[in-house]
């Protein structure tokens, strides 16, 4: 059964997220939300494009709509400032105006770039986000956070630039790499462990159902996140405060990420970033050795890589301290307090760091 989430600043709504089954209610949402009569740009990667883009476009053109499509090379390494000026140009050259919008079709990488390709295009044009990916459904399609990488920096430069629409079809989750399909669980995972004990368990009860792609499980749990993710966001639209514990595992995990030359996929790298932040807190004695060696385990079940080789561990020290998330110099860390509850944390030391990091890199 479809699903609707709205998302609402300042009590106001603002954007629908639609967890629907197939794109056959995309024009019916588009034209719910007053968009009409204008050009569409879905961009899109050469992964997802030839999968979705061509009817993606016959269901966009149902609102009356003129639509193009714009498609670059695939991966981590595209979402940078070179590919931002060549959607620039493309839009350009057909002539879109302040009333035109674009669509994202793909992963969080094709949502994060195309965001900020809108906010920043004649001064902020309107966009949707159709994320194809789980990690791109539950976590970066919504909240309005853009950016791409600068050099070797992750999501250096961005902007807060909020959807007008999330439409997402559960079903394109099938033609995804059981890999690829699992590293959306370190985010997920994470919205239990920092704000509902309870959808933890439940993951950890229902894991054989998820992990078969049972539809109404999977239904389930991506509305929970979602759910999650936006009564953050609500509360702290642009992550002055509450919305930073949604970096619980992200400020080890992006150095990891960059280290590993974007050879680990993101949600990997955060569930590497997870296990050292839950040594902590564990060493901290917030969570104790049971619930630390619960969480291992879960994140075992979903398959996920709990060590990497390569890397060292003062370079990933290092390399966090460049991280977006530092202030005046200091690391602000996630932490928990207790399982379904997390904090900012300016305390952390590199001794700490080193001692948890030393659990996940083996050299």
């Amino acid at each position: 059964m479809a699903k609707s989430i709205t998302v609402h600043m300042n009590q106001k709504p603002i954007y629908d997220i639609k967890i629907e089954r197939d794109f056959y209610s995309l024009a019916q949402a588009f034209q719910e939300n007053g968009m009409t009569g204008h050009k569409i740009c879905i961009v899109t990667d050469s992964n997802v494009g030839p999968l979705y883009a061509n009817q993606v476009q016959k269901e966009l053109e149902k609102t009356g709509n003129e639509v193009f499509v714009f498609t670059f090379e695939a991966g981590e390494s595209n979402k940078n400032l070179d590919t931002v000026q060549n959607v620039y140009e493309f839009l350009i050259q057909n002539h879109f105006d302040r009333k035109d919008m674009l669509a994202a079709l793909g992963g969080g990488v094709v949502g994060d770039l195309t965001g900020f390709t809108a906010a920043t295009y004649l001064r902020g044009i309107d966009f949707i986000q159709i994320p194809t990916s789980l990690l791109a459904q539950v976590d970066s399609s919504i909240g309005g956070k853009t950016g791409v990488d600068f050099r070797a920096y992750k999501n250096m430069v961005g902007a807060f630039h909020q959807p007008k629409l999330v439409y997402m079809n559960i079903t394109t989750l099938n033609t995804l790499s059981r890999r690829l399909f699992n590293s959306g669980f370190g985010e997920i995972i994470k919205h239990g462990l920092i704000k509902d004990a309870a959808y933890y368990h439940w993951l950890r009860e229902h894991v054989e159902e998820i992990r078969e792609m049972n539809p109404d499980a999977l239904e389930e749990m991506i509305e929970v996140s979602c759910n999650v993710k936006r009564n953050v966001v609500e509360n702290d639209p642009t992550e002055k405060g509450e919305r930073a514990l949604l970096n619980f595992g992200h400020t080890l995990g992006h150095a990891i990420e960059k280290l590993m030359d974007f050879q680990l996929y993101h949600g990997e790298c955060v569930v590497l970033g997870m296990i050292a932040a839950l040594h902590i807190s564990k060493a901290r004695n917030m969570i104790n050795e049971e619930e630390f060696q619960e969480a291992c385990r879960m994140f075992e079940l979903y398959e996920f890589p709990m060590s990497v080789s390569g890397i060292n561990i003062d370079e990933v020290i290092q390399v966090s301290k460049s991280d977006k998330k530092m202030e005046a110099n200091i690391i602000k860390f996630i932490l928990l307090d207790h399982i379904g509850s997390a904090y900012i944390d300016r305390t952390v030391t590199e001794e700490e760091m080193k001692l948890a990091l030393s659990q996940v890199i083996c050299n």
